[in-house]
């Protein structure tokens, strides 16, 4: 297979082309279940600008009351855990200034998100797997 003929996919850049993909799962502080779909989309929008501001493509967004996953497509340049440090503390903050008062009802102090975090690559399982495992999360109303 040549450069030309790659799948759309496939990230070209000036001196490298890449297939990278990541599936992350952030846990709340004490896996409090704080989420419904209201908080799940103030997340979803505060992680689609982190993921804007670091070339990243946020293929998938979903969770449940008490964690979130992720898939995203990633350039070689990004390192994972800068990226998850900025997605948890943009997202934390956010949430916790657009809706304050749901987020302390179930958490208190300055923390929103567990420290740590679930990261594995895409590569072992196809995207449509990974996109369907996702989407089917149990979505709290």
């Amino acid at each position: 297979m040549t450069i030309s003929t790659l799948p759309k996919e496939f990230r070209r850049g000036r001196s490298v082309t890449s297939n990278l993909s990541a599936h992350l799962v952030f846990v709340t502080k004490y896996r409090r279940g704080v989420f419904n779909d209201d908080l799940l989309n103030v997340c979803k929008t505060a992680m689609e600008q982190v993921c804007a501001d670091f070339g990243v493509r946020l293929v998938e967004f979903n969770g449940e009351d008490d964690h979130v996953h992720l898939l995203v497509e990633y350039p070689p340049t990004v390192q994972l855990s800068r990226l998850v440090n900025s997605l948890k503390g943009v997202s934390a903050r956010m949430l916790r200034k657009q809706r304050s008062a749901q987020v302390k009802r179930y958490l208190w102090g300055e923390h929103f998100w567990s420290p740590s975090y679930f990261v594995g690559s895409a590569g072992g399982a196809s995207l449509d797997v990974l996109r369907k495992y996702i989407e089917n999360q149990r979505r709290p109303s």
